[in-house]
Order: structure tokens, then C-alpha cells, then sequence
């Protein structure tokens, strides 16, 4: 059988490649599991300061697969069903809580689950044939992997509602105006354009990089003051790292820093 999920390791950026193309790379157990181990374990690697997450062929993500759902082949309880999705679902977690960046990298649809774990990312860069939709109205489901939460901070409460009840498709260009694709580039750049801005940030101050992460995260459910307190100590900690030195050196120097992560 052919390997559902691939990854690559270059220029300090791991590439997570959902290898499903027939299927539009609907989610499967050996890519959710595929996925649950490789993150925690690139978020541990030295070698690794980003990490992209993709599709192969014209997708990025359908989702869940509603033909494997409505075989039926497997009979759980309620609460053991829960507990399964619960437990895949972490990689949405994982992908916004890891102190690295993560970049999705959209080709194609997002759509379900696949939107939700794109929105999971720390940025998401979209080819101009991208297409965003919540579509689990059209499924009659409620919605998981953390879509309601990502998509609520992104674009507010309201417009949130609206994309989940309506599961109304997005194309490109408005998901570009609501602030859900960071950056839009034509198609034949978008692999480009996505690795040059994963290389730029893991040839980046990785500790610094790490708490930055720490304090938007924060900053999405803590009071001010807890976020100034943390800022305060993550400031004085990254004034002490060997990455800001030299950065102050190549300033004086006027030149680019070469950062090391220490």
C-alpha cells in the first residue's frame, strides 16, 4: 500500500505531505496516526525549525471520509467513539501549540477537517486555486479538529457562524480578504513562495520564535496582565541568548545575523 503520509526533512524545514490523491486526501487512520507521531517528534528535532503541512495532487484536505463513514465498519459506543476523535484530534493541537512554526501549505480544497487542521497552523499560504469551506452542515455534522475556535479568532464570532451554518465555500481571493490565507501567490509558486518563508523562519531565532508563539497563544484566552507578565520574563530570557548577541553584532556590523537557536 502506498504511504498516506510523507515527509521530508531540507533547509531545516519538515514537509508533512497528506498522500491521498484519489481521495483528495480525505483523512485516514494511517494518516492521523502518521500525523500524531510525527509531530511531537519533529517538534523535538534540532535539525527541524518549521514545519509544512501539504497536500499531494489537487487537494489539500476533503476532510473526513464520509465513504468510510457510511460503510460503518466499525461498531464503538458513543464514548468510545468520542474518545477516538478525541484523540485524533490532538493534531490540531499539536500543530498550534508546538514552539515551532507550522505553515499550512494550500493547494486546492480545505475543506472539514482538512480546513480545521489548516486553521490549526500558525499561517496558512494559499495557491489562487484554493478553495475554503466549513461543510459540515452539508454532512449534518457539528464540526470538529478545533475549526469553531481557530476560525472564531480569526474572522470573529459572527462571520464564523455564518461559514459554519451556510458551509458557504470560500475561493482564494476572499479567504485572502478575511484574513484566513495569509498570503495569496499563483499556483505554480505556491511551493516556492510556502518553502522561502519556512526556510526564512527556520533559519530564524528559534527561542525567540518559540515564545512568540507562547504569547499569542496566551494572548487568545489570558488577561493583559498575564500576557505582560510573560512577555516580560520571555523578553529578558531571549536578551540572553547567544541568537540575540549576535543579532546586536550584525546590526552594528550591518549584516545578517546567522542565528543558532541558543
Amino acid at each position: 500500500m502506498e504511504q498516506q503520509l510523507l515527509e521530508t526533512i531540507s533547509d531545516g524545514v519538515a514537509t508533512l505531505t497528506l498522500n491521498r490523491p484519489d481521495r483528495l486526501n480525505a483523512l485516514s487512520t494511517p494518516i492521523m496516526d502518521g500525523l500524531l507521531e510525527a509531530l511531537p517528534r519533529l517538534a523535538a528535532d534540532a535539525a527541524v525549525g518549521a514545519i509544512v503541512v501539504t497536500g499531494a495532487g489537487r487537494a489539500f484536505c476533503a476532510g473526513g471520509d464520509i465513504k468510510s463513514m457510511a460503510e460503518g465498519s466499525v461498531q464503538r459506543t458513543v464514548e468510545e467513539a468520542v474518545t477516538n476523535l478525541r484523540g485524533r484530534m490532538e493534531v490540531s493541537r499539536l500543530l498550534h501549540e508546538i514552539p515551532k512554526p507550522t505553515i499550512a501549505m494550500v493547494n486546492g480544497a480545505a475543506a472539514g477537517a482538512g480546513l480545521s487542521i489548516a486553521l490549526a497552523c500558525d499561517l496558512r499560504i494559499a495557491g489562487r486555486s484554493a478553495r475554503f469551506v466549513t461543510a459540515f452542515a452539508n454532512v449534518g455534522f457539528s464540526g470538529d479538529f478545533g475549526g469553531s475556535y481557530f476560525l472564531s479568532k480569526l474572522v470573529g464570532t459572527g462571520k464564523a457562524r455564518e461559514l459554519y451554518y451556510t458551509a458557504e465555500p470560500l475561493n482564494a481571493e476572499a479567504a485572502h480578504a478575511l484574513g484566513i490565507a495569509n498570503r495569496l501567490v499563483a499556483d505554480e509558486n505556491l511551493a516556492e513562495a510556502t518553502m522561502d518563508l519556512a526556510r526564512k523562519l527556520a533559519r530564524g531565532p528559534r527561542i525567540a520564535l518559540a515564545l512568540m508563539k507562547q504569547n499569542f497563544n496566551a494572548a487568545e484566552s489570558g488577561s493583559l496582565a498575564e500576557l505582560l507578565d510573560r512577555e516580560a520574563r520571555g523578553q529578558v530570557e531571549t536578551g540572553r541568548t547567544q541568537d540575540h548577541k549576535e543579532a546586536a553584532r550584525a546590526f552594528m556590523e550591518k549584516r545578517a545575523p546567522v542565528f543558532v537557536g541558543r
